[in-house]
This record gives C-alpha cells, structure tokens and sequence, in this order.
C-alpha cells in the first residue's frame, strides 16, 4: 500500500512537470512583438461670432496609445508575445492615429517589420481593432512560412 501510494504521488510529480515544459515551449514558440510607441497627437478648435463678438477655444496634446494597443494585440491577437525589450523582439510594430481626421477617413495607420527590419505589411484602418488584427495576420502569415 505504501508503495502505491508512492507511485501515485511520483507520477503526479512527473505529469506536472511535463505539463510545465509543454506550456512553457508553447509559450517560447509564440513570436515576440515590440510595439513602438505611439507619439500621436490630437488638437481641436472651434471660432464663433454673434453681434460683434467673436469667441474661439483650442485644446489638444499627446495622445499616446501605446498601452491601449498591447492591450488590443493581447485581446485580438492570443497568438503573439508583446515584449518591452526590442532586441528580443522577432518583429516590431509601429501603429500610429492620425488625428483631426473626420470618421470616414482611415486614421490609424501600421507597419510591420520582421527581425531583420524588412517591412512585412503595412496599412490604413478607421478602427484601432482593425490594424491590430491586420498586422496580427501579416504576422501570422510570415510565421506560416518560416
């Protein structure tokens, strides 16, 4: 009975332990993404006069969304890494929104280049979903291939 128990006990050990390094050499062969950071900006204004007298309002700064594109790639693209260290990275995005742009023009534009600094896929969407799940299938696709 001692003995049975043991064995009970070392083959839960040991499939664990496999289970680690079967998740762990998935999670290796994931290809790592560094994602530039977003330097967009944003400024909007507005002028206007009744009877003589005129009134005009300005505002607008950076509009960085650099966290909010890691979080997209992590919901949209589950097939990815995002890595902070560039020179670890297998390919590097760069996605920046154009402002001032009414809601029909395309204001979020990408690229994707691979480890060797090669563009791979480039392009415009209106939505920030979209270029995320665009440059995710350039990726995808170049992983295929290799």
């Amino acid at each position: 009975m001692k003995n049975r128990k043991f064995t009970v006990a070392l083959c839960a050990i040991l499939l664990v332990a496999l289970l680690h390094v079967v998740l762990t050499a998935q999670e290796d062969s994931k290809p790592r993404v560094y994602i530039e950071q977003s330097d967009s900006w944003a400024v909007a204004g507005g002028l206007g006069g009744v009877d003589g007298v005129l009134g005009a309002s300005t505002q607008g700064g950076a509009r960085p969304q650099t966290a909010e594109i890691i979080k997209t790639f992590g919901k949209r693209c589950p097939s990815i890494v995002v890595t902070m260290k560039k020179d670890r990275a297998d390919y590097v995005v760069l996605l920046q929104h154009e402002g001032g742009k009414d809601t029909i023009s395309k204001d979020n534009k990408f690229v994707v280049f691979d480890g060797a600094g090669d563009s791979l896929a480039s392009g415009s969407t209106r939505t920030l979903g979209n270029a995320v799940k665009d440059a995710c299938a350039a990726i995808t696709k170049d992983m295929r291939e290799k």
